[in-house]
């Protein structure tokens, strides 16, 4: 039989700095899949690596605890649909990395809390209020600003940005309505698995190796960031509060325009400053009224929110 999960402990100071760790090792997913697609290899190959490695640990960690019974799901529709829906997303994401800068892809990334708040109202039955619409526009102004589609600087690439914005977005909904049904250890299987299944024929058929020895190293570390930050992220969320946690992630635009800078040579934008600030605040102001909504009802009406910074 499936194990419990976790219990909770009270350990707020140690659970953030873990998850600063989980932020800084997703910011190295995107670095190592712009350093490879960049390097010639396919985008589907870069996407498949990252989460075969991903699935073979997930084995090794939940497999051992759980036993087989860990890959069965309580709603295997839905856990299917958020498995593609994440995939879907880290495709076009990777594929738009070729393109952009690592700063530009993940900032427009970080306006998925925007995309979901608006979902929310469809998809789960939520209400919201002008604060919060108002907030939702703020925040796709900010988007609008980094994307410029006015100026030279806008790519097509974009595109591909905004639409794995709104796969991630959707990965987000179902994981809320997946919360308190499945475990994470059938969450971590199913996503890491379903991509790996459906993804090895196609990276398989147009296979192309590394050549550079930092090609071969971020090649066989994608992967294991990818693992291994879903796991930290999962830890860190049962040593502190989610609302404790959640403006942590903000902090991966920073990374994002160091490793620009570091791998990459390029610097962020005045443009991608400005609608990353606004994007921020509109998130932030999002997160801050939903907390002061979630302290006027149950625990148990309170959506779950899916720990994990977007787009990876």
């Amino acid at each position: 039989m499936p194990q419990a999960i976790a219990p909770k402990v009270d350990r707020t100071a140690l659970g953030l700095g873990v998850m600063v760790a989980t932020v800084c090792i997703f910011t190295m997913i995107d670095t190592s899949a712009k350093w490879l697609v960049t390097a010639g290899l396919p985008a589907l190959q870069v996407v498949f690596a990252r989460y075969a490695v991903h699935f073979a640990l997930a084995v090794v960690v939940f497999l051992p605890q759980e036993g087989p019974g860990a890959f069965r799901s309580q709603r295997p529709r839905l856990q299917f649909m958020r498995s593609v829906f994440l995939f879907g997303s880290t495709i076009l994401n990777f594929t738009a990395l070729k393109f952009l800068p690592i700063t530009v892809t993940t900032t427009i990334m970080f306006a998925g809390p925007i995309v979901v708040t608006l979902l929310a109202i469809p998809m789960l039955g939520e209400k919201v209020g002008r604060h919060r619409l108002v907030a939702v526009c703020v925040g796709f102004l900010g988007v609008i600003v980094v994307m410029q589609p006015w100026g030279v600087n806008f790519h097509p690439a974009m595109l591909l940005n905004m639409g794995a914005l709104c796969l991630a977005s959707l990965y987000f909904i179902m994981t809320r309505m997946l919360a308190g049904i499945e475990r994470n250890a059938t969450s971590q299987l199913w996503s890491a698995g379903l991509a790996t299944l459906c993804l090895a024929p196609f990276a398989v058929s147009g296979w192309v190796w590394p050549t550079a020895p930092a090609d071969w190293a971020f090649f066989a570390l994608i992967g294991i960031f990818g693992g291994v930050g879903h796991i930290l992220a999962v830890a860190a969320h049962r040593m502190a509060d989610a609302s404790i946690l959640a403006p942590v992630i903000y902090i991966q635009i920073v990374l994002a325009g160091v490793a620009g800078i570091v791998f990459f040579d390029t610097w962020p934008t005045v443009w991608t400053l400005g609608g990353g600030a606004i994007i921020i605040c509109a998130g932030i102001y999002i997160w801050h009224r939903e907390q002061q909504l979630a302290r006027m009802v149950t625990p148990a009406n309170v959506h779950a929110r899916d720990p994990l910074p977007p787009g990876n």
